[in-house]
């Protein structure tokens, strides 16, 4: 007998430390949010913040459950508990060593259904991570579809936090916190290049941060004189033979890496083949594509030349 139970579930990412408890605790407090609903908290660690159990009983109408270990979260667990407590919503606070992936795969109670990623990151530590641990990184935030970067302030790189996300998950939205939790609208950073001038040349060591401000803001660019160094490969557009023109960036190990480019529309392409260095120069035309419902920019009347390839052709976004 099917059942018209939809039990909602809020799943929050993101390492020890990086607010995910401020934000749950802020979250289940909130009347918009909250309007007598049973929640379910699942605890996959134990933060700095500690909940205050009696009061979300209270208060939020919310019960509080730890667990331990990943292979206690099985779905024969995961059904006791839907018995027991009868949720409306579950809130899953994850703990950040263990794999989401692996968690939004397994088979949950029937009724469960996730509806919503949230990833906090502490943008004063995101630098050390992404040097030192990218891959665990990656497996938090690759799923989310809003990541927040909270305890900003006025040192905060905001293109490099940007540009290191969107290679890693293209279309999370992006949220920026002050220290007092507040949304910090952070002012744009110092591009390297002055976007006023009718021609523009990206330097190579430029490409990462360029990319990332052309997808956010691609009428910035259109109808300039632009000369980019990338990757090409032929491919094919509304079935019109086209240059894709880009380079990688490293997702999370230099085994993974994801491509980001442009498409050339046009051009002499002969000699050029799949995986050839080239230098183009031509003119930006911004074009709207129906399926990501976004703006998107194209390279027309270019010219097309083969180069050496760089030393080091990995994007980097600082």
């Amino acid at each position: 007998m099917l059942s018209d139970r939809n039990v909602l579930v809020y799943l929050f990412t993101g390492f020890l430390e990086s607010g995910k408890s401020t934000f749950i605790n802020d979250t289940l407090r909130d009347p918009d949010f909250n309007e007598g609903e049973r929640n379910l908290l699942l605890c996959f660690e134990e933060g700095e913040v500690e909940y205050d159990h009696s009061y979300l009983k209270k208060h939020c109408n919310t019960d509080v459950v730890y667990v331990d270990s990943f292979e206690q979260v099985t779905l024969e667990y995961l059904e006791q508990l839907d018995t027991m407590y009868a949720p409306d919503r579950v809130i899953v606070e994850f703990n950040g060593t263990w794999p989401v992936t692996q968690f939004l795969d397994m088979e949950m109670p029937l009724d469960w259904m996730v509806v919503q990623i949230v990833a906090t990151v502490d943008a004063g530590t995101f630098m050390n991570y992404v040097t030192n641990m990218k891959s665990l990184m990656y497996e938090q935030l690759v799923h989310a579809e809003m990541i927040i970067f909270n305890r900003c302030d006025e040192s905060t790189k905001k293109s490099f936090l940007r540009g290191n996300i969107k290679a890693m998950n293209r279309n999370a939205q992006i949220i920026y916190e002050d220290i007092y939790g507040n949304v910090n609208q952070l002012a744009e950073d110092d591009l390297p290049f002055d976007v006023s001038k009718d021609a523009l040349v990206i330097e190579d060591d430029d490409y990462g941060l360029w990319y990332m401000d052309a997808l956010e803001h691609p009428t910035k660019y259109e109808h300039k004189q632009l000369t980019i160094k990338g990757i090409a490969f032929h491919t094919e557009q509304f079935g019109k033979p086209i240059i894709a023109l880009g380079r990688y960036a490293m997702v999370c190990c230099e085994d993974d890496t994801s491509f980001i480019g442009i498409g050339v529309l046009d051009g002499d392409t002969s000699g050029i083949e799949d995986g050839d260095w080239v230098v183009v120069s031509g003119r930006v035309q911004v074009d709207y594509d129906d399926e990501s419902n976004m703006d998107y920019i194209s390279l027309v009347n270019a010219d097309i030349s083969s180069c050496e390839a760089l030393k080091d052709p990995l994007v980097y976004f600082n």
